[in-house]
């Protein structure tokens, strides 16, 4: 865990699709190969310090939208197991009905297992699943996702939701309304990030951010199915190194 990285943790969205927010840490994530993402760096190897760190956040929750989101680098699988057995403990408690976990396509095995676990509080999971985009060869040669060939029907057998990435070069506008139309026909709901600068090989294009903003933002932006980060904290979560 990087000493000077002191993201905020803890939020809560009140529009579109309301919920709570956390950001936790972990073991880190276990494919960390892709070509955009600086993430991974967000995590630490003790249990400890992963689970104390993530008591004092989880405690924050207060169940107002009877909704939570969990995201941390990597995996909920990477989550030690006392941070998952105080989630099931505190949405319990705050008659939390819905939970939101992410998941790298790696570990889908491991999704079934702990839905019937929260469902026997009756507690809905939802997971969400980085894709990036449907263009599998370019999900593969440029953005080294891991995912190999995995059809959109192959994903929604595990997954509920999806988040895409735009702003690359060599995205076109088709694409991306490509991306957006099959992530709506085959997910619950689809996440958009804009692609930032942050010193991995894959670089922003500002020229494909445009002819989002400009041509597709407009027609999605009041979507209820569709969640719009143009930066990556635009959820109240997460910062930048110093």
């Amino acid at each position: 865990m990087l000493k000077d990285f002191n993201p905020n943790r803890y939020s809560v969205i009140d529009e579109k699709n309301k919920r709570e927010i956390v950001m936790l840490i972990g073991s880190g994530c276990k494919w960390k190969k892709c070509k955009f993402c600086d993430y991974h760096f967000d995590c630490d190897e003790s249990e400890e310090i992963c689970f104390a760190l993530n008591k004092s956040v989880l405690e924050n929750v207060t169940g107002v939208h009877k909704k939570l989101e969990v995201i941390n680098s990597g995996s909920f699988t990477e989550l030690d197991k006392n941070t998952i057995n105080l989630i099931e403990k505190i949405a319990i408690e705050k008659n939390i009905s819905e939970v939101h976990f992410e998941c790298h396509y790696l570990f889908r095995k491991n999704i079934p297992p702990m839905r019937e676990r929260f469902k026997k509080n009756n507690i809905s999971l939802k997971i969400k699943c980085g894709v990036e985009t449907f263009d599998t060869v370019y999900r593969e040669e440029i953005l080294s996702k891991g995912m190999k060939d995995a059809t959109p029907s192959d994903i929604a057998q595990y997954f509920d939701e999806v988040c895409l990435l735009f702003g690359l070069n060599n995205q076109t506008e088709e694409s991306m309304r490509y991306d957006i139309k099959t992530g709506l026909e085959y997910f619950e709901r689809i996440c958009i990030n804009i692609m930032q600068e942050n010193g991995c090989e894959v670089k922003p294009n500002e020229n494909t951010i445009e002819t989002f903003v400009q041509k597709i933002l407009p027609e999605i932006k009041d979507d209820c199915r569709i969640d719009i980060l143009l930066e990556n904290t635009a959820f109240g979560v997460g910062g930048v190194t110093t």
